[in-house]
Parts: structure tokens; sequence; C-alpha cells
């Protein structure tokens, strides 16, 4: 059978037509070839959601959106959503409209419950929630750190102005006068550091030497320490204890007027007595030296000794 150029016309205008009405249907988010289940959603505000945005559920893309429209005296708006029919959802699953990224629009994410099993039926208004933006998140941080940043520079600027009317002619130039001060102090301090590192320089034998003698008494230290370490410490001290209270005994008894020193102490005539025996003894020792014939009487020739004759201050006679 022999096809006619009428055929092949009318052929291709109808072809023509049907893609036509496809691609018109492409780009307005309806595929005719593929099997979709349309659902309903209602938001206040879709922030510029547009057609053919994706659907995802878990963040894999199971639809898209094909139409945003408003509801007639309600405010709401309805946006109508093609699902693929291999992807079912319970009734009670949300809907939710978000902003993956800065630069990838607005997008609907549905988040299924897996607790409810009454699958959601083609033509069903799902629930709308609206979830914040990257944009919004960013936004809501920086409110607070704005207004932050404004009672600073605020502040920043009261601050200037109280220090601009401070710093008067007057005080700028007692400033630039303790400025220069300070740098004058700062080179003589410089000087002085310098002229510390020559003495140092020129004492560094002299130091050496001087450390060197406090390791060496360091050491001696040591062995002096070693040393006492060594020695019976203990005993020394219990000896001395021992010592001690002998000591104190004896001082007791003398205060109690025990033995010879304490009767010397506490007996006064004993006292006395010594005394008298000590003062006579020093006149007869006396009395000896000025007469010694009168003790020794030794004559070689026959000759008679001289009388004796008391000494003119001889104490003991007066008495």
């Amino acid at each position: 059978m022999k096809i006619t150029r009428e055929i092949k016309t009318a052929i291709l205008v109808i072809a023509s037509i049907l893609l036509f009405i496809w691609g018109y249907s492409f780009l307005k988010g309806r595929d005719l070839l593929s099997n979709y289940k349309t659902f309903y959603v209602q938001y206040d505000n879709v922030e510029g959601l547009m057609s053919s945005a994706p659907v995802t559920i878990n963040g894999l893309t199971v639809g898209k959106v094909s139409g945003v429209k408003f509801l007639n005296n309600l405010g709401k708006i309805q946006v109508e959503l093609q699902i693929k029919s291999d992807f079912p959802f319970s009734k009670s699953s949300v809907a939710s409209l978000y902003e993956p990224g800065l630069i990838g629009g607005k997008q609907i994410m549905i988040t299924p419950n897996f607790n409810d099993k009454t699958i959601a039926e083609s033509g069903f208004t799902l629930q709308g929630d609206v979830k914040p933006g990257l944009t919004s998140l960013v936004a809501e941080r920086l409110t607070p750190l704005q207004e932050k940043v404004e009672k600073m520079v605020v502040s920043a600027d009261g601050l200037l102005k109280n220090v601009n009317s401070i710093l008067d002619a007057k005080t700028k130039a007692d400033l630039k006068s303790s400025i220069a001060n300070l740098d004058a102090t700062l080179v003589e301090f410089k000087l002085a550091s310098h002229n510390v590192n020559e003495m140092l320089a020129d004492n560094k034998g002299k130091f050496n030497s001087t450390m060197t003698n406090v390791d060496k008494a360091s050491a001696n230290f040591v062995k002096m320490s070693d040393s006492l370490s060594k020695a019976n410490i203990g005993k020394t001290v219990k000896n001395l204890e021992k010592t001690l209270a002998s000591f104190d005994k004896i001082m007791a008894d003398v205060q109690s007027g025990k033995g010879t020193l304490g009767k010397l102490a506490k007996d006064e005539t004993m006292f006395n007595n010594f005394a008298k025996t000590a003062k006579e003894l020093e006149l007869l020792l006396q009395d000896l030296r000025l007469n010694p014939t009168r003790y020794v009487n030794v004559s070689l020739f026959g000759k008679k000794n001289k009388p004796y004759k008391a000494p003119e201050n001889d104490s003991i006679t007066k008495k």
C-alpha cells in the first residue's frame, strides 16, 4: 500500500502537535509519559517556590512541583505535587518547604510517618510545614550580632567624643612631653644596659672565679653535712641533756642549802667564820713577811736576838 504525500503530511502534523503538547506539559512540570500521583499542599507563603521544583523523600527525588496557585478568598497558596506511584506514604506525612542551599531555590521534602499505615491516595491534601533555610538561619543569627555591633559602634563613637573632649591643646602638649621624656628614659636605660654589659664582660673572669669558689664552698658544705649526718649527734645531745640535768640538780641543792656549797651560800655564820679565817691568815702571812725572827730564832754566833717589836698597824694586837 502506497502512502500518499497527504497522509505523510497529516502524520507529521499530528506528531508535531503531540510533541508540542508533551514539551509544553514537561515545561509546565507535567510528564505525560510517566505514571504519577497528584497531591496538594497549602502554605501561607511559598517563599519563591517555582514549578518543576524537586520533591524529595529522605533526600531522594521522587517527584516535582506541577503547579502553584492561590486559593479563592482564603489567602492560601496551593501547591500541586506529582509523585511517582512507586513511592507510597501515609496520609499523616508532612510536606515541608525548605531551602537546600544558597543557590538551589526552594524545594519540598516529604517526611513520611511510618507508624501510620493509611496510604495517601492521589488527590489527597498533605499537611504543610515551612523549615527555615540557610539564609533565614544566617539572618536570624546575624540580627543579634548586628544589634551588638551597632551598640558597640555607638559606644565607640561616644568614647571617641569623650577622648576628643579630654585631649585639649594643653593635654596634647603634656602627652607629647611625656612621650619625649619616655623616649629619653629609654635611651638612658639602653645606655645603662650597655654599660652593665661591658662591666659584666670586663669582670667575666672574676665572676667565673667567684662562681668556682661558690661551687667549692657548696661542695665543702655538702661534705660537712655528710660528716654531721654520720656523726652520732643524738648521743651527744643526750649526754648534754644528762650534764644539764646534773647541773640543775647541783644548783637545786645549792639553793636548798645542801652540801658545802649550799651551806656556804645559805649559812651566814659559816660564811662569816670563813671570811674571818681568811683575814687572819692574811695578817699572819703579812707578819711572817715583816718579822720572820718572831717565828724563826736561829743564832749562828751566839748573838742575842733582838726583842720582838710588834708592828704599829698590827690589827690583831690592837683588838
